[in-house]
């Protein structure tokens, strides 16, 4: 075999970086990182990882040829894909399970922070928990029916919640109290909740929430009052997303998308509708969804002096996460297939994601905007490219229906939580399975990962909330 080959690197959107260069067979993953922030001027040393057809690059170049017999005749294309400069440590082990709820835990969700956790039960109560001690701090009462949804404001200084009820509820997560009574308006019971972005508009006040009843309504929670009501599906609307643009995305059992643009001020109009599911869209996700989750909040815990330092630190982050490819979006729908829409480009889809045999329940894409994983009924968890939507992997290893992955903030991990009572650690890099973890007595119907990295929760049938670390 040859002593040199011929590379070209090439970033995820296929923009190459520089003239093809010779390199030595034995370069591997750290002399390509030096080679590739050379090529991109970087003033810091960013970490990178390497795919050659697919296969992330782990060993010297000739190893990997030989491992998978790939032909150095032609000019060799690696992609690098720039990583997080942190690190999220893997979890491996149960660190607490927490009782307290007295009916199926049926949503989860830290804080953007990371400091503190809330779920939603069906014996109607939000409860808050003391990541400290690692016990119940406050039962939040004020729904009269399952609570099918919470949402914490970027800024972690709301809780709202949403019921079977129909009704939303605003917590003050200091006291567990409830925020005057509850919001009215919606006909039938909330399916998603979702909050403005930091970056446009600071302190956070306007939520957005969908219903069974075909609406979308849009909240003030100081004016404790309905702004808008968004109306224009023929069916119940199942998920909500306010993007980074101002636009909110209404996915319905209509099969269709809509997009409601939203001014600062307030206006809003229908700008567009995604058609291309043949049965309900079941689930939406931008590639924007971690900073917009977490807004000026970073591993660094940098805190800011002024509203001012916030929204620009969050809009910052949000520039950063869009890229070059802009805000995506895809959905999931029950016709078990995905599809990835360039929105701010056209409202055709961009790629039409086939490969699950059964309903697709919940898509997600990594922090960094790279992949997206999809969890299905047909027991598996798959993998795409984030930008051009093709296929990469499948994760097998649950016997029953995956609810809900959740990825871990460096992007190199995911999270899934199934109907067979486990969690599954998959490793991104390797494609595989990184960590099993069992426990749960009954279907996990709810997974989260925390912001900061620090820990997961899960919740389910049991009853119980269970808090993993590494």
């Amino acid at each position: 075999m040859a002593e040199m080959v011929l590379c070209r690197l090439m970033d995820p959107e296929g923009i190459t970086l520089g003239e093809p260069i010779y390199v030595p067979l034995q370069t591997g993953p750290l002399q390509l990182t030096h080679l590739t922030n050379n090529f991109l001027n970087n003033e810091d040393n960013l970490p990178y990882a390497f795919y050659v057809s697919d296969k992330e690059l782990v060993v010297p170049l000739g190893t990997h040829f030989e491992r998978e017999q790939v032909s150095v005749e032609n000019v060799l294309t690696i992609v690098c894909r720039q990583q997080a400069v942190f690190r999220t440590r893997p979890v491996n082990r149960v660190s607490a399970t927490i009782a307290g709820h007295e009916g199926s835990v049926l949503c989860v969700s830290f804080s953007p922070d990371g400091k503190q956790l809330a779920s939603g039960s069906g014996d109607t109560t939000v409860r808050l928990w003391d990541l400290n001690t690692q016990t119940p701090l406050f039962t939040c009462r004020g729904h009269r029916n399952w609570v099918l949804a919470v949402a914490w404001s970027p800024d972690c200084k709301h809780l709202v919640s949403g019921g079977l009820d129909g009704e939303v509820c605003c917590w003050i997560p200091e006291t567990g109290q409830l925020n005057d009574s509850p919001l009215t308006g919606h006909k039938k019971w909330i399916t998603s909740i979702s909050w403005e972005p930091v970056h446009l508009k600071y302190p956070c006040r306007r939520f957005v929430t969908c219903s069974k009843d075909g609406d979308a309504r849009i909240w003030d929670i100081t004016l404790r009052k309905t702004l808008t009501c968004l109306s224009g599906h023929s069916r119940g609307v199942t998920c909500v997303k306010w993007g980074g643009e101002g636009i909110i995305y209404t996915g319905s059992q209509d099969c269709t998308i809509k997009m409601w643009q939203v001014t600062p001020d307030g206006d809003l109009c229908l700008t567009s509708k995604l058609e291309g599911h043949g049965h309900w869209v079941n689930s939406l996700a931008l590639s924007t969804d971690y900073v917009l989750r977490t807004g000026a909040f970073d591993h660094t815990g940098k805190q800011y002096s002024s509203p001012e330092e916030v929204r620009k630190a969050a809009l910052k982050r949000y520039d950063q996460a869009k890229g070059k490819s802009g805000e995506r979006l895809v959905s999931g729908s029950d016709d078990m297939k995905m599809i990835l829409w360039e929105q701010s480009v056209s409202d055709k889809p961009k790629k039409q994601m086939h490969g699950h045999q059964q309903v697709v329940n919940h898509v997600c894409f990594s922090p960094d905007g790279q992949w997206i994983a999809s969890a299905s009924f047909d027991k598996s968890v798959k993998i795409w490219d984030g930008i051009t939507g093709e296929y990469i992997t499948t994760l097998r290893g649950h016997v029953r229906r995956v609810y809900q992955i959740s990825w871990s903030p460096d992007s190199r991990m995911l999270l899934s939580g199934s109907s067979d009572s486990t969690l599954k650690v998959w490793d991104i890099g390797q494609r595989r399975l990184k960590q099993d973890l069992p426990g749960h007595a009954d279907e996990v119907f709810a997974v989260d990962w925390s912001p900061d990295g620090e820990r997961v929760v899960s919740g389910g049938k049991d009853e119980c909330l269970k808090l993993w670390v590494g």
